[in-house]
């Protein structure tokens, strides 16, 4: 821990510098840079990305390691934990602001984009031009100059339904199993993250399914208009944050059957559970927004 300039450790946890921030940060450029140049043609990016992944991945190996020797090791204090509670909190709350953003492009193509260029001022550009929404009229693609193939919408029945009956059960999985951590029931605890690890496991499978029923049956894809853009960057990334939140979720059950966490002192649970409720939440959002309306 740092101190001031007065010799007196500050109120907050400032960490000894580290290797592991820049070296987790060289690995994400090269993930990006080897992603873009695969996109656009240069075969090499693959293997730059493929690279840039390894890289990450071991850095956060190294990194996460050491955290949890120190932590078994007794070295975290009280201000160390707030710090780590702080630090979720916010990370939560950028991500929050992530969504958001999709949310706010979802509503903004729909109420305002869509309807202007339905307007009076375009009638004579586009007169074969449908300003609505496509899962409102079926078969509306908004797409005067037929640059966008003819798609159908994805409905709530029965995918998406019963992908959101799994993540509310694994909610619940989850918050019995914190409830056993809490009373010194690891057995109990470790049962229910099971659960939960393999609700969140066939939540994707039903996600990868049902983007193969989007794709072969319903012509649905990301250039399908702005509807197929919002639809596929909304729920891919949530499935995304589905898979990040489950391995937490997988790496918390590990480290129960090692024996780590107590009734007094788990935040490492606490952090990976707050992030899978919020994921919970963001999907209820998609649920009601993408899939109904």
């Amino acid at each position: 821990m740092s101190s001031t300039a007065h010799g007196h450790a500050p109120y907050y946890y400032v960490p000894h510098p580290s290797r592991h921030p820049v070296m987790a940060a060289i690995g994400l450029f090269l993930v990006i840079l080897g992603a873009t140049q695969w996109i656009n043609g240069a075969g090499w990016g693959a293997w730059l990305l493929l690279l840039g992944m390894l890289g990450w991945l071991f850095v956060l190996y190294q990194w996460f390691g050491e955290a949890v020797r120190e932590s078994e090791g007794g070295l975290y204090g009280r201000k160390i934990d707030l710090s780590y509670r702080w630090s979720m909190s916010w990370f939560i709350f950028s991500e929050v602001m992530f969504f958001g953003a999709f949310f706010t492009a979802l509503w903004w193509a729909r109420a305002h984009s869509v309807p202007a260029l339905g307007s009076l001022d375009n009638a004579l550009l586009w007169p074969d031009f449908k300003a609505v929404w496509p899962s409102v009229v079926a078969g509306a693609t908004a797409s005067p100059a037929g640059i966008v193939e003819p798609f159908q919408t994805m409905g709530p029945f029965w995918l998406p339904t019963i992908n959101t009956a799994l993540l509310l059960t694994s909610g619940v999985t989850l918050t019995i199993a914190h409830h056993a951590l809490q009373v010194g029931n690891r057995s109990r605890c470790v049962s229910f993250m099971w659960l939960t690890v393999l609700l969140g496991i066939v939540f994707l499978f039903v996600q990868g399914y049902e983007y193969f029923h989007a794709y072969s049956d319903l012509n649905l894809k990301l250039s399908s208009g702005v509807y197929g853009s919002t639809f596929f960057m909304l729920t891919g990334f949530h499935g995304l944050h589905v898979f990040v939140g489950m391995l937490m979720l997988l790496f918390i059950t590990l480290r129960l059957m090692k024996g780590h966490f107590t009734p007094e002192r788990h935040f490492g649970f606490e952090g990976a559970a707050w992030y899978w409720h919020f994921v919970d939440v963001v999907w209820l959002g998609l649920y009601l927004l993408v899939y109904w309306m």
